[in-house]
């Protein structure tokens, strides 16, 4: 799947697309009960509550989850009961297909015309699984090298292997799993690796003989790391209190230390930004369908996607939401990504449930080396 800036802003026309009137249903039946939202840490504030509420008199309580293991292991020990509405990545939604834990939107229901036509378009390799739609996109974002202006060593065209020269060791953070994808392109374009990474996403084979050579380098530098982080609040830490200066961070990391004054800038590697996109998904036994497709609508407003975006400093699929954005936000974005970043953009393949068994296993083995 690859999928520029341009084209997100740009568009596509998407066929077969049905838009629905937004806040459609009957308000005073979705009032009696409360919206279960389960989303990553930061991704609902107070005041997207309180906008929701205002717009369409629904009650909703926000629970966070941190990483999309926590959030599949959760549904998995309640077969998938317990939230009306979930935001994993895109390319772990065959997953929960396949382990019976999500349903079908009803697309009739989904208001698309507030979606960039192209995030819609994007999401279709993992969002559509057996000829169903699963998954309505909402954001999307990258992890790349957050650094500190003054203290961390970049090369002139910055790359995943910045992280490990010797100038940088002991200040390095990192997320276990997602390092090893890091080093891995890396060694791909340095000629090293025995297959294409890509297919280690493909077959136990290739992505047993990739990984044993990742895992190698890995460890071999692992002196480097100052701290490893899993969740939002752990990566910024490690910054603030943790003596990092570099790491392989989500681009939000970067965003709210600079609003906090930090001096630390983002950038893509030469090898490209590790892509994810994020979106709306049903659990098979949400008690409260019906108030989904109303938070769905209000999202795919343009003041909706942009007190998301302020909130998290992550790109919203909402229509017109860029132009409510403060300067800051706007500038972030573009002091992090040239034209070329975007076209070289690196986005995560489907994940299925081997392959993730398989990356646990190396992440376990890399952690405890």
């Amino acid at each position: 799947m690859t999928l520029s800036r341009r084209q997100f802003v740009k568009g596509a026309s998407i066929a077969g697309a049905v838009a629905a009137t937004p806040f459609s249903i009957n308000r005073a039946i979705a009032a009696n009960k409360e919206l279960r939202i389960y989303a990553w840490a930061g991704y609902i504030t107070d005041e997207m509550l309180a906008d929701f509420k205002a717009k369409t008199g629904i009650n909703a309580t926000f629970t966070p989850y941190g990483t999309n293991d926590e959030l599949m292991n959760s549904l998995r020990a309640t077969d998938g009961t317990g939230f009306d509405i979930i935001m994993p990545t895109v390319d772990r939604v065959p997953g929960y297909v396949d382990y019976d834990l999500v349903q079908p939107l009803d697309v009739k229901r989904v208001n698309w015309s507030g979606c960039l036509e192209s995030a819609l378009s994007g999401s279709d390799v993992g969002g559509i699984v057996n000829g169903k739609r699963y998954f309505a996109p909402s954001d999307w974002g990258t992890e790349a090298i957050a650094y500190h202006k003054n203290d961390a060593k970049i090369s002139k065209e910055l790359s995943y292997g910045d992280l490990w020269l010797p100038e940088n060791a002991g200040g390095v953070t990192v997320r276990g799993h997602s390092a090893l994808v890091g080093i891995g392109l890396w060694l791909e374009q340095a000629g090293k690796l025995p297959y294409p990474l890509i297919d280690s996403y493909k077959n136990e084979t290739a992505m047993r003989a990739n990984f044993d050579v990742i895992l190698k380098v890995a460890a071999e530098h692992k002196s480097s790391i100052a701290q490893y982080w899993s969740t939002e609040n752990e990566a910024q830490g490690a910054f603030r209190t943790n003596g990092a200066t570099i790491g392989q961070t989500w681009d939000s990391t970067a965003f709210k230390l600079q609003m906090e004054g930090e001096p630390i800038a983002y950038g893509a590697p030469k090898e490209g930004a590790l892509a994810w996109m994020e979106g709306f998904v049903i659990p098979k036994n949400a008690n409260n369908v019906d108030s989904v497709y109303e938070f769905i609508n209000w999202y795919y407003t343009p003041e909706a996607g942009a007190m998301f975006v302020k909130a998290t400093g992550y790109n919203s699929t909402a229509k017109g939401a860029d132009a409510l954005l403060p300067a800051e936000t706007k500038q972030f974005f573009q002091d992090s990504y040239s034209e070329q970043d975007l076209a070289n953009l690196w986005w995560w393949p489907i994940q299925e449930p081997w392959y993730v068994a398989l990356r646990n296993e190396y992440q376990d083995r890399y952690l405890s080396a």
